[in-house]
């Protein structure tokens, strides 16, 4: 009991000394309990969504997905004869079935030709009106679709894009283009995580989706009372036979469910893994709280020892502040993290997913996790300075306060530090050496955790040297006040290192991706340059496939010279080894793909695989298989006859662009696939007449603008493109990496703050002989400036070093190009002093506002 008064009153008495140890345990446990409870959300949404839109028992395609997805190769949702429907009604145990059809492999478009699909990514659906959508839709305003001329719209997407009754829409499908006028607005009656949702009459439905009346994509089934859904799909699965997919509720919700968990999680613990390192960077700045206040009362504590107090005592003590303060920061730290997750909620709802508070979910686990980790991480952290304050003996309380022996850095940590980033780099050498990208990646893995380990143990020993070089160059010139500032980084090279570490991990991985990224923009614009001989590139950015009409205004464009059409699909190949491989994409191109992107060949001529039953096929692949020039292969298309194909090239795999593809012509694909299966074009190139590249790319924009889905892009703009896709990723995880660095300016702030306080009797002493408060703010402010440049420096070199390895092994993959983009690592590296500035801004003011003689006064 007595323990734990004495820790309750040293945590009160320093409570504004721990004040910033606590917000960084708040900012990692919100973060963490933040990402659970909006994970957590986004899954009861989903689920409510699906178990709500899902009827008793759904009949489908055999083509379609165990999501009920409708997206094909031509465009099409796979269908079923109406026929389906009568003999599901006929079932033994069915109340009702309805028939209906829909797809969301289709753009729609207002009357100004601007998509109405969600730039959220979620899908753009339409289909037809049924009682199974009523269930979930009610229908506030107007009528629902009657006839071919009008269509229905959900409020969600009519309020974003400022739409009403009587606006004139235009569906575009691989059918074709079909306009009709908004009849009726729809209000979700569950939460919509934002899609798009247009419905029309069944035969304009069938007309305009599929191009032809009489068939479905699903039949919706309800059960009789006291008829289970397990018990109505046997039973209709007896009356229909093989050949269909047949669905529980529960199983169509739990497979739509599967889909959305497996990006859920990606996303959720990508952001756990970003607050991990919030938590490392945090570990950091709790020891450094802990092991300056163990240091600014070591009289105190020689004292305690000197009465009676025990080691374990001692320890203790110090143990159940850290634990006072773990519990502290976790319980404000879950509270604030379900703030983020509404945050979160609303961020996505800005960018067109919406989710409900209604729906917020906390489960039990969050805030028993969020408090587990906050707690234990602290204590943790706080074990080392506790024994070190178990170790203060009673003669210290006849010395003055401060630990000599933290002066510097212990040989071992030293001789252990050196070890582990030697091991490191020779992990990173190793990984830089490899045949194969696989086999390099786990001794990169290796060596990044290795290095950095090693980094931080060893940086007291790096502090005094990178110190001195810092104050040479930057310090110098501010004269004595410089020199101080210097004095003062280096008199606890321990404290340093700690504090430049927080900084260096967040800056190491900033660096590292920087490269990484820097170096793929750098190598796919280098193949671009060396491989691609087309002037436009003509795709959907959101995937969609290239409808023929789309197709046919590309080649009616007036300036072209030629037009080459992509089109992918899957087949089983039986190769010359007599293995069976199924479902292996093959790729379809025209034969002026040919020059459209000049492939490396290593055996043939890439032309002649154009040629009929004819292919090509990769270098990996054909020595896998034993395939050399005239060998067969065995074709077996999706939707198609079995062709027997000669391999007329053998292509490189040391490519980026297309790497891997197995080429054969179009013409040859339509021999044995039937036109309705034909897949539709992923891509479509153009190349202009010579000389009229400018008036060929207005052209093409101006035909295509009735198609809003597609984007025409030169090869610059392809290369911005590109850029700009990488940029947006790096700078959501630069986001995410911002909570770790925001956590390492408070350790800046901390070490500043606990340091002023510790030399408080030196600055009074310094001001009695002339330092004026100018000058000592200075001296703090270039103190703090060396110590976040030092981190700074070990990170950005660390995370170079880090990022050129994982170049070598994307090297083995065909991007070849190391680039480092010195740009950001000098504005980095320059944005690091500022936080150093920044960081001292507090401190620098306490310590001008001291008073002298009670400075001076201060045990």
């Amino acid at each position: 009991m007595t323990v734990l008064k004495t820790s309750m009153r040293n945590f009160f008495a320093h409570k504004g000394r721990m004040a910033l140890s606590a917000i960084a345990v708040l900012l990692s446990v919100a973060f963490v309990c933040g990402t659970l409870v909006f994970t957590d959300t986004m899954n009861t949404t989903f689920d409510k969504l699906f178990q709500a839109t899902s009827s008793d028992v759904t009949v489908s395609a055999k083509g379609a997905s165990d999501s009920g997805e409708t997206t094909s190769d031509n465009g099409r949702p796979p269908v079923m004869p109406a026929s389906v429907l009568t003999k599901v009604r006929a079932a033994q145990g069915v109340k009702s079935a309805e028939g209906t059809v829909f797809s969301t492999s289709v753009t729609v478009v207002d009357g100004k030709k601007d998509s109405l699909s969600p730039s959220s990514g979620a899908p753009t659906i339409v289909g037809s009106w049924n009682g199974n959508d009523a269930r979930t839709m009610k229908i506030t305003s107007g009528t629902a679709p009657k006839g071919p001329d009008q269509v229905m719209v959900d409020r969600d997407t009519v309020d974003k894009h400022h739409l009403k009754l009587g606006d004139e829409l235009a569906v575009i499908s691989a059918v074709g283009t079909h306009s009709a006028k908004i009849s009726g607005i729809a209000d979700f009656q569950v939460t919509n995580p934002g899609a798009a949702i247009f419905y029309l009459d069944t035969r304009t439905a069938q007309q305009t989706l599929v191009g032809r009346t009489g068939v479905f994509t699903n039949v919706n089934v309800t059960a009789a009372s006291g008829v289970t859904d397990p018990q109505l799909k046997k039973n209709v699965v007896t009356e229909l036979g093989a050949g269909y997919k047949v669905q529980t509720a529960k199983e169509t919700a739990d497979a739509n469910q599967k889909d959305v968990e497996g990006f859920m999680n990606v996303m959720k613990y990508a952001m756990l893994g970003f607050a991990g390192i919030a938590f490392l960077v945090g570990i950091f700045l709790i020891i450094n709280t802990f092991s300056m206040l163990v240091a600014q009362r070591t009289r105190e504590i020689g004292l305690m020892r000197a009465i009676g107090s025990s080691r374990k005592q001692v320890n203790r003590s110090v143990l159940a502040e850290a634990l006072l303060l773990g519990l502290f920061g976790s319980v404000l730290g879950v509270g604030a993290g379900v703030g983020l997750a509404v945050g979160l909620m609303k961020l996505m709802g800005s960018m067109g997913m919406h989710l409900s508070t209604s729906d917020l979910t906390v489960a039990w686990t969050t805030p028993v996790v969020g408090l587990l980790l906050g707690v234990v991480v602290t204590v943790l952290a706080a074990y080392l300075p506790a024994r070190r304050a178990g170790k203060v003996s009673p003669m210290a309380a006849l010395r003055d306060a401060g630990a000599p022996a933290d002066a510097k850095a212990g040989r071992i940590r030293a001789l252990v530090g050196v070890l582990l980033t030697g091991a490191g780099g020779y992990c990173l050498y190793l990984a830089a050496g490899v045949g194969k990208a696989a086999d390099g990646s786990l001794w990169l893995g290796l060596g990044i955790v290795l290095s950095l380990i090693g980094f931080v143990v060893i940086g007291p020993l790096l502090a005094g040297g990178v110190v001195r070089v810092l104050g040479a160059v930057l310090l110098r010139m501010f004269g004595p006040v410089g020199r101080m500032a210097e004095r003062n980084a280096l008199r606890n090279p321990r404290r340093t290192g700690a504090t430049g570490a927080a900084l260096m991990i967040g800056l190491a991985l900033v660096a590292c991706l920087s490269v990484v990224g820097s170096s793929m923009v750098a190598s796919a614009t280098d193949q671009l340059d060396k491989t691609v001989g087309t002037d436009f590139i003509i795709q959907s950015d959101s995937g969609q496939l290239v409808t023929p009409q789309a197709v046919k205004a590309v080649k009616d464009t007036p300036g072209l010279a030629r037009v080459t059409e992509y089109r992918t699909m899957q087949a089983d190949y039986t190769t010359p080894d007599g293995k069976l491989l199924k479902d292996t994409d093959i790729t379809a191109a025209d034969p002026t793909y040919a020059t459209d992107l000049r492939t490396k060949t290593v055996a043939g001529n890439l032309k002649d695989a154009y040629r009929p039953d004819s292919m090509s096929v990769h270098e990996k692949f054909a020595k896998a298989h034993d395939i050399h020039l005239g060998s067969k292969i065995k074709v077996a298309f999706k939707d198609g006859r079995t062709a027997n194909l000669t391999v007329r090239a053998i292509t490189s795999s040391d490519v980026v662009i297309d790497q891997g593809a197995k080429y054969t012509s179009i013409a040859t694909l339509a021999k044995y696939v039937p036109a309705d299966k034909m897949p539709l074009d992923q891509l479509v190139f153009a190349t202009a007449e010579h000389g009229k590249q400018d008036a060929a790319y207005k052209s093409l924009k101006s035909a295509l603008h009735d198609y809003p889905q597609y984007k025409v892009r030169d090869q610059t703009d392809y290369k911005q493109a590109l850029k700009d896709q990488i940029g947006q990723l790096l700078n959501m995880i630069y986001g995410l990496l911002a909570l770790a660095i925001i956590v390492a300016i408070l350790g800046v702030v901390n070490t500043l703050a606990l340091s002023v306080v510790e030399r408080t009797r030196e600055i009074g002493l310094m001001r009695a002989i002339g330092l004026s408060r100018r000058q000592l703010r200075r001296m703090i402010r270039m103190e703090s400036v060396v110590i976040a440049l030092f981190g700074a420096l070990l990170g950005l070199g660390l995370g170079m070093g880090w990022g050129a390895t994982a170049q070598k092994l994307l090297a083995l993959e065909g991007l070849k190009v190391l680039d480092i983009p010195w740009p950001t690592i000098i504005a980095v590296f320059l944005g690091s002093a500022f936080v150093g500035l920044f960081a001292a801004l507090i401190p620098a003011f306490r310590a001008g506002r001291m008073n002298v003689l009670n400075a001076i006064a201060t045990e």
